[in-house]
């Protein structure tokens, strides 16, 4: 990480030399970015594939690298979708389409549905999938942060849900697969994630288990009698090669052993592309990822205009390419949810305008009175300290945007610390002047900027908007009052948010079917894929195959 090259004392700011060199590197990182773009486009024109390619050796048979069996477990990737399947599942327009269940209603307020299940669904073992296996399914998941009111069994092949008022928690419906109850019922729901039933795993899904051996891999074959027909992949195995963030994955890939990598580490894309063997896929997600939250109480932010200032001055579509993320992934200035994203409901980024930051700070008074690169005003400097924890991105961008703002004579020193030092003793507390933080989620929002918020920020229309959200059950009306609070936002400018969070998986371009950004984990789509050894196009930018609203904004 370029802000931790050397030994980091916990609260210790990085000092002028660490910070220059950081610096130097993030340049050179972007005339190498420019390098690699440039060799990767000759390549593509010569439209060269290695011959010897090991992979097209593998005919119907899919490898897939994941960092451990922990990957197959719940929660830990979207793998259980090959084995087991949802209630539901999502296609790109946003919209429900059937999968255990064959159709569903709702009451008036959201709060109870009604699901009616398909009668030819079976486990592997040749048991009927029934209401019985779902009600298990939600009663065994409520110790993991889902919650409901009542799971009520009517009949065999009908069960109703109730959840809480204002629930928004994770979705049962798409997020979570379903179990065998006939199978599970005796283990001890304590240790749900350490059964050995996850390395022989019977579903009811598009695959089904072959074998498994310990630290090595989990295969999985085409499930013949799947009820939306058999998959065209043939097999399907999970090598086990260590976490996403090491290079074991991409090792894996480039040599050949593996068709896809799951997960992937964004700083290793630009390795990836230079091969026209690969593609890269990228997968949406809603309203998260790295920003910087301001102190409103403090004296340097206490103005939105000066916040507005801040942000003019960071050229946020830069960054995203220093991350190697594409620059049309939807991502704006305020808070959305999924299903906004899905419908091009994306509210507008404020560009990046260094010329109106500076003539909105001139006229405010802050000036460079003594030349020595930082403005004053009454006698104070605009210097402050952004605090950040080491994780894997933060540093990298603190940097950098320490480099913009002192473009307008604004001096942002650093401070790398604990993660939980950062969380519970200073932003949990209001003890900081500049924060970078992971938004993980739009309910975040209560949170940084909700009654009681350790943020200083204090704006009564954002408080009721985040108040009816939080008891909000209509997922339209959920939009709508998202869509309000990003209107709040655009004109306060709480936070500055940096970039969105995606997933990155790299595939083989023998592996067809997936698309940027709404179709893009082969481990939950395996079962609209194929394979294709056929030289083809040989763009290595994941397809996009999205409706032209897809990337409308509103402003």
């Amino acid at each position: 990480m370029i802000a931790c090259e050397r030994d980091e004392i916990p609260g210790e700011p990085m000092d002028k030399r660490t910070v220059r060199r950081a610096q130097r590197q993030a340049l050179l990182a972007a005339i190498a970015r420019r390098e690699w773009l440039l060799q990767m486009l000759a390549v593509a024109a010569t439209g060269c594939v290695r011959r010897d390619d090991p992979a097209r050796s593998r005919a119907s048979t899919l490898i897939m690298a994941v960092d451990s069996i922990d990957a197959v477990r719940p929660d830990w990737t979207d793998a259980d979708f090959l084995v087991f399947s949802p209630l539901v599942e999502r296609d790109e327009r946003g919209d429900f389409v059937p999968r255990l269940a064959e159709r569903w209603e709702h009451s008036g307020d959201y709060r109870e549905w009604t699901y009616h299940l398909r009668r030819d669904v079976r486990w592997h073992d040749g048991v009927p999938v029934t209401a019985h296996d779902v009600k298990f399914s939600l009663d065994l998941v409520t110790q993991q942060g889902y919650r409901f009111d009542a799971v009520t069994v009517l009949d065999d092949f009908t069960v109703k849900v109730r959840v809480p008022p204002g629930y928004q928690g994770p979705s049962y419906q798409d997020d979570i697969v379903y179990y065998p109850k006939h199978l599970l019922e005796g283990f001890d729901p304590k240790k749900f994630e350490d059964w050995d039933f996850w390395t022989r795993p019977v579903g009811n899904g598009p695959f089904r288990f072959v074998r498994y051996q310990a630290g090595t891999m989990i295969e999985y074959e085409a499930n013949p009698d799947y009820y939306l027909g058999k998959p065209k992949v043939e097999r399907v195995v999970l090598k086990f090669v260590g976490p996403a963030e090491g290079s074991a994955g991409l090792t894996e890939l480039l040599s050949g052993n593996v068709d896809v990598v799951l997960a992937g580490n964004p700083s290793q894309i630009p390795r990836v592309l230079e091969d026209p063997r690969f593609r890269v896929y990228y997968s949406a997600v809603t309203a998260s990822g790295p920003a910087i939250v301001w102190k409103h109480d403090h004296p340097l932010f206490r103005g939105a205009r000066v916040r507005r200032t801040l942000t003019l001055a960071i050229d946020r579509r830069e960054l995203r390419q220093l991350l190697n993320l594409p620059a049309d992934l939807p991502f704006g200035d305020g808070v959305y949810t999924y299903q906004q994203v899905l419908k091009g409901e994306v509210p507008d980024l404020l560009p990046h305008d260094p010329a109106e930051a500076q003539a909105l700070l001139e006229a405010a008074g802050w000036h460079d009175h003594d030349g020595d690169g930082i403005r004053e005003r009454d006698g104070r400097s605009f210097r402050f300290t952004a605090i950040l924890s080491s994780g894997r991105d933060l540093p990298r961008l603190a940097v950098y945007i320490q480099a913009q703002l002192r473009r307008v004579r604004i001096q942002m020193d650093i401070q790398v610390m604990d993660r939980s030092v950062v969380e519970s003793q200073r932003i949990g507390v209001g003890d900081f002047e500049a924060a970078f933080i992971q938004l993980y989620r739009p309910q975040d929002q209560k949170k940084f900027f909700g009654r009681g918020n350790p943020t200083g920020y204090a704006n009564v229309e954002a408080f009721r908007l985040i108040d009816s959200i939080e008891t909000g059950q209509d997922p339209d009306e959920v939009d709508r009052l998202y869509h309000e609070l990003s209107d709040v936002y655009r004109a306060d400018l709480p936070v500055t948010r940096l970039a969105p969070n995606v997933w990155v998986s790299f595939a083989h371009r023998r592996v067809q079917g997936l698309r940027t950004p709404f179709h893009a984990n082969p481990d939950r789509y395996m079962e609209d894929l194929w394979l294709d050894d056929r030289d083809g196009p040989k763009s290595n930018i994941g397809r996009r195959v999205l409706p032209a609203s897809a990337w409308r904004t509103y402003g």
